[in-house]
């Protein structure tokens, strides 16, 4: 059986480079070059990382087996469709496209193809998450914040596409369940588009998520709360820390320190548990590089779907068209 390892990169912008190191770093890929349209840019990436420059996306598609798409938002389309309409397996950075119907072309060409694509979101590869994930059973609330200082860097599209969008998946990932309502505001304070925004998401089995989202903010944040009976699960993202509180019965012992609560009226007890699972040292960019190499080599499902893309993306849209619904009213 032919080995599977050649890889081309397309975009070689700040995230580019990064997976162009990962990719280098890795055992399982052969890295055969990249392609950017700016030239300064990729005279610099040429040089600093040693590989080839090719003259055009078409160049690098041909010469590959798979194809790391990492351009502006804006062009994801076209460069995946390049990719898919010459069967090459494709990895693609969020959010999928710009526009739910290219999200579905792409879905048409992909099986048409029958080739691997899989979507960067990348905090599901986080070892923080990972080490809560197992944990997350019938969570019925859940709380985000995405906060980051203004960067002119991805402010090309909404913050809900920007920022959002990576705790979006991490919902939908989470609860199984069909989406009953979408409520949310945003504002745009210094670019055209909303730079702040909330979105309150409802499903059908009684499950609320709340969202926040700021590229406006003094501070970064990247962190998640999930509530569910018995439970509560605090992950951060950003310093990749998990805290896990667990209620359980009251056992008598002779813990000085034991937290307990007395829930009155004869209910009896409850102890309060804590826990800080140990975190995996894990470069999570170049983690879900792999997985994605792996479903093609072992033919299995990537660990995030195309249809995963697809569906972060249509609901950010549906955020999106009630903030729009909500300035029109208010303007």
């Amino acid at each position: 059986m032919t080995s599977v390892n050649k890889i081309g990169v397309l975009g070689a912008g700040h995230l580019g480079k990064i997976h162009i190191k990962c990719i280098q770093e890795s055992e399982r890929f052969d890295l055969l070059g990249f392609y950017d349209t700016n030239p300064e840019i990729s005279a610099e990436v040429e040089e600093k990382f040693g590989i080839r420059r090719f003259s055009s996306p078409d160049a690098l598609i041909d010469a590959c087996q798979m194809v790391d798409i990492v351009t502006p938002t804006i062009d994801h389309f076209e460069s995946a469709s390049r990719a898919l309409r010459r069967s090459r397996h494709v990895f693609i950075e969020k959010p999928l496209t710009t526009t739910l119907r290219e999200a579905r072309e792409l879905i048409e060409l992909a099986r048409e193809a029958n080739v691997k694509v899989q979507v960067g979101h990348v905090e599901r590869f986080n070892p923080a998450f990972i080490a809560a994930n197992p944990f997350l059973e019938n969570t019925m609330f859940i709380e985000t914040h995405r906060l980051a200082p203004f960067n002119p860097r991805g402010t090309d599209v909404p913050v809900i596409l920007d920022l959002m969008i990576h705790d979006i998946d991490i919902v939908l990932h989470v609860i199984k369940s069909p989406i009953k309502k979408v409520s949310a505001s945003g504002v745009a304070v210094v670019s055209e588009t909303p730079d702040i925004a909330n979105a309150r998401v409802e499903f059908n089995n009684g499950c609320v998520a709340n969202l926040t989202a700021s590229r406006i903010s003094m501070k970064s944040m990247r962190k998640s709360r999930f509530f569910q009976k018995d439970g509560y699960f605090s992950v951060d993202f950003l310093t990749k820390e998990t805290e896990i509180i667990r209620m359980k019965d009251y056992v008598k012992h002779d813990d000085p320190f034991a937290m307990v609560i007395d829930l009155g009226a004869g209910r009896g007890k409850r102890q309060i548990f804590v826990e800080k699972p140990e975190i995996l040292p894990i470069n999570a960019i170049k983690t879900e590089l792999e997985t994605f190499h792996a479903s093609i080599v072992e033919n299995t499902i990537p660990v995030v779907t195309i249809e995963d893309g697809y569906r972060s993306l249509e609901l950010a849209y549906r955020i999106m068209e009630k903030i729009e619904i909500n300035t029109q009213v208010l303007g």
